[in-house]
């Protein structure tokens, strides 16, 4: 390994047995965040990825097949940004236990491709010593190459690679330079893998854990060694990246800045994402209608056209939403400003017990929570990660909006409360909102001093230079969030949707037509109809509260139903007027506190299944969130 081995650190020996059988070699794509790795993982295999979870763990797995001319390809596999082996945390782990070859449906790397960003080459080189030890071929890529350049930097590659005792090429993976030569590597390495089903790795260094800090303090210094004989010298500070640090991280500017990009993100997922919605929804009805009017009348027809197309269009119509927000997330992490917003937001969210980066998917759920909580991977550490999951469904989405309209303009007179600035109805919007802010930074707040109780750490953020992001990069990343999103969220919405038609539609009575009081579902209704009473709830609300189980809104289109209105809103006036007869202002007002607390989306939990790799947190999640709504709704019916 040249002049840089392995010194005073602890080793440990492991063995990796790889038992299943491979069609292709598989290469590692390791760097620390920020080195470009997933921009370079982008270029080398396009659209031949595949994403998946890790087994048991919520850290995606990203897969790409190069093609390298003829027949020949290989597995490249993007492993998550990572500073070291120490496994502090989940991603280092996984990285890890990828590298030895302990990961179920991963053999050993055959190769790997170690990324680092030339702009800050010393410190980015802690993690060549470790990967070294793993003793596979490596090829080293030294990234931002021009940049390096244009800033008045410059080391010797050659003398480098002597010193190392590894391969390196130079590149700029947004603008797609330097690649062949990765290529290259990557086709001898198909060449150099081993042929046979079975492989034993021996002496992986399991055991390059966390150092002690004396031992770090080694280990920099051989580094700094290596860069020194190789002839580094740094770049000049970016003058671009500290004028506008100057404004982003300025202690009154800075929030400002913070203030209007949070604007500009919150009103996009509210108003350029309409037009798309609306567009996917006539898109659905029309199909829907065209399959109604193409099938002859029959339960097959109503279970296709009510239960199955329904189910899917109350997945689809988000997905415009969740482009734009993860346009807006790729554009902030790609540019830099990403880590800067964080820094800005940890001021502020610093005392409720969270970190800076759970801000935007917070934020976000004013949109949807579903993508909110897909949001959150970018929240690095696991309990502040968790627990900004669990608090998002806070946040006031859209789909309560139609919820609110409609009981307000029933029960709220439109009387001014504040002169001409305010009326009642604003207040009481406002009100919700507020309620539910409070809900979520009280739990938060409860969270972090219990379940997810950990010794507070200072808030560490590196800070890169300002970037153009590739356009390349962001529209993968799009297509990638598109099918996760509707694969994660649309089977469990489905399925929901299908059992909610089919208690509409069974018994029958005399082979009629259904009726929706002698439906499973109405007896459903008068089953809970002595929970939900103390309340001021009827069966009629107790069918509406398990339907919205599918979508919040269908509570109106349920109630509809059932009241007999035809064409039933949020601003129908027939169904006010039923509303009124069967419900009291303190009801009324309960069940919208009802909505603000309660978990009323199966998309959501579904999602938070996923995301939390199992059914512990969705389940406490909703229950507490139940609770909390039951208890709100109790004490609102008797105060007013």
């Amino acid at each position: 390994m040249g002049d840089l081995h392995h010194e005073g650190d602890p080793a440990a020996s492991g063995t990796a047995v790889l038992s299943e059988p491979r069609d292709a070699p598989l290469v590692a794509l390791i760097g620390p965040p920020n080195s470009g790795k997933t921009t370079l993982f982008n270029r080398l295999t396009g659209l031949r990825q595949k994403v998946a979870n890790y087994p048991g763990v919520t850290v995606e797995k990203h897969v790409g097949r190069v093609q390298l001319g003829g027949e020949r390809t290989v597995d490249l596999v993007d492993l998550p940004g990572v500073h070291g082996f120490s496994a502090r945390t989940l991603d280092e782990k996984i990285t890890r236990d990828v590298l030895e070859g302990r990961m179920p449906g991963l053999h050993p790397p055959d190769a790997l491709v170690l990324i680092v960003d030339s702009t800050r080459l010393e410190a980015q080189l802690m993690l060549v010593e470790p990967v070294l030890e793993l003793e596979v071929p490596t090829l080293l890529v030294l990234n931002m190459w021009d940049e390096l350049t244009e800033r008045g930097g410059a080391v010797d590659e050659s003398a480098l690679a002597e010193r190392l005792g590894v391969e390196i090429v130079k590149t700029n993976a947004r603008l797609g330079t330097g690649i062949e030569a990765v290529q290259a590597f990557l086709a001898r390495a198909a060449v150099r893998a081993p042929s046979q089903t079975e492989r034993t790795l021996t002496n992986v260094p399991g055991g390059v854990a966390l150092p002690m800090m004396d031992a770090f303090a080694e280990r920099r210094r051989r580094v700094r060694a290596v860069v020194e004989a190789a002839g580094f010298v740094p770049p000049r500070p970016s003058g671009f990246s500290e004028r506008l640090d100057h404004l982003a991280l300025h202690r009154i500017w800075g929030p400002l800045v913070f203030l209007a990009v949070v604007v500009l993100v919150f009103q996009s997922i509210f108003t350029w994402a309409v037009p798309l919605m609306d567009g996917v929804d006539a898109l659905i009805s029309g199909s829907g209608e065209w399959i109604a009017t193409t099938l002859p009348e029959s339960w097959f027809r109503s279970l296709l056209v009510d239960g199955v197309w329904a189910g899917v269009g109350s997945v689809v119509i988000f997905l415009p939403q969740i482009l734009i927000l993860f346009l807006f997330l790729g554009i902030l992490e790609d540019s830099g400003y990403m880590a800067r917003a964080a820094v800005i937001a940890d001021r502020m969210m610093y005392r409720v017990g969270l970190q800076g980066r759970a801000f935007l998917p917070l934020l976000s759920g004013y949109a949807c929570a579903v993508p909110a909580i897909l949001a959150a991977r970018t929240v690095d550490d696991e309990r502040d990660r968790l627990a900004t999951i669990f608090v998002t469904p806070f946040m006031t989405c859209s789909a309560r909006l139609p919820v609110y309209a409609l009981l307000i303009a029933a029960f709220i007179p439109d009387e001014p409360l504040l002169g001409p600035i305010m009326g009642q109805r604003a207040a009481v919007l406002l009100g919700l909102y507020g309620l539910g802010i409070v809900a979520a930074i009280g739990t938060a707040f409860l969270l972090k001093r219990t379940l997810l109780k950990a010794q507070a750490g200072s808030f560490l953020m590196e800070l890169p230079p300002y970037r153009i992001p590739s356009l390349r990069s962001l529209g993968l990343r799009l297509l990638d969030r598109s099918k996760i999103f509707l694969r994660r969220a649309g089977r469990i919405i489905f399925a929901v949707t299908v059992v909610l038609w089919a208690s509409t539609q069974f018994p029958r009575v005399d082979g009629g037509p259904p009726l929706i009081d002698d439906s499973l579902l109405g007896r459903t209704g008068q089953l809970i109809e002595p929970a939900i009473e103390p309340l001021g709830f009827d069966w009629r609300i107790g069918i509406g509260l398990v339907t919205s189980l599918a979508a919040r809104e269908v509570i109106i289109g349920t109630l509809g139903t059932i009241y007999g209105v035809e064409d039933a809103s949020d601003d129908s006036l027939d169904l006010m007027a039923a509303l009124q007869r069967d419900l009291s202002t303190g009801a009324a007002i309960g069940l919208l506190i009802f909505f603000v607390f309660a978990l009323q989306c199966m998309s959501t939990v579904a999602v938070m299944r996923r995301e939390t790799a199992g059914w512990k947190w969705p389940i406490l999640q909703f229950t507490y969130m139940l609770a909390l709504a039951y208890a709100g709704a109790f004490i609102a019916v008797r105060i007013f």
